[in-house]
């Protein structure tokens, strides 16, 4: 992919090339990332990584990391691939589809999965087909939850951020073969629903499902000037590359 642009993330600390027209990450991969738990010497996957923003923001955080991602986009797995490299983070990327993933990734148990799925269920197709097929879905979001439990460790986490109107789900692919749910919304600003939400889930638990107390981005009611008003919180976690802390069990 030639038409690319570099996007800096934690605050530069991360240079990420991402295609000039096509799909790019934001603060919904850096927020990915912060809420995984996991610890060096761990194993951890993405599925459909895409150029590779949240795992490799999360690699910065967490040295000692082995790192994999899946992406069926040859395009965006070259990014990834190509992003890994110039950030100096040691990261694996497949081709391939979760629904027929490739071999080597069969094998390979994780203690760690995030995923970042499609949001929208119908609507126009946007015309670039890397933004279609990261936006609009096409694979079940209970074929997502499924791939990702298939590929963790019993006791594993899987980590995702998705649209708060589609929690319900999330929540049903989870029923039965994961517990210790914890639920963080993510609201733009004080008193608005939230748009998003993290959801965090341990394979083969069953420990009672936590919400938690919104986590707000911005600090003023309503937008009144240009310029970032981010929250100290929220700062700290896009900026400065801070964990977001859902309070649950690290993998042992």
């Amino acid at each position: 992919m030639s038409d690319t642009r570099l996007d800096g993330f934690l605050n530069g600390r991360l240079r990420i090339a991402q295609p000039a027209r096509g799909y790019r990450a934001g603060a919904d991969a850096v927020m990915l990332a912060a809420a995984c738990p996991a610890q060096a010497g761990q194993a951890v996957l993405e599925l459909g990584c895409g150029a590779g923003t949240a795992i490799l923001c999360l690699g910065w955080r967490v040295p000692g990391l082995t790192l994999t991602g899946l992406e069926r986009q040859a395009d965006y797995a070259d990014l990834a691939r190509a992003n890994a490299a110039s950030n100096g983070i040691a990261l694996t990327v497949l081709t391939g589809d979760l629904a027929d993933p490739p071999p080597a990734l069969r094998a390979a148990p994780f203690d760690h999965v995030l995923m970042n799925p499609p949001f929208f269920l119908g609507g126009t197709p946007a015309p670039d087909p890397g933004r279609a097929g990261a936006r609009l879905e096409d694979t079940p979001l209970s074929l997502w939850i499924d791939a990702g439990l298939r590929r963790l460790r019993p006791g594993g986490w899987l980590v995702a951020i998705q649209r708060a109107d589609r929690l319900d789900g999330v929540m049903a692919a989870l029923q039965g073969r994961a517990g210790a749910i914890t639920i963080l919304p993510i609201a733009a600003r004080t008193g608005r629903p939230a748009g998003r939400v993290l959801v965090a889930a341990r394979k083969g638990a069953r420990s009672p499902l936590r919400l938690l107390a919104p986590l707000i981005t911005h600090a003023e009611d309503a937008h009144h000037r240009d310029g970032e008003d981010l929250t100290a919180r929220a700062g700290a976690i896009l900026r400065d590359g801070a964990p977001i802390d859902l309070g649950i069990a690290k993998v042992s």
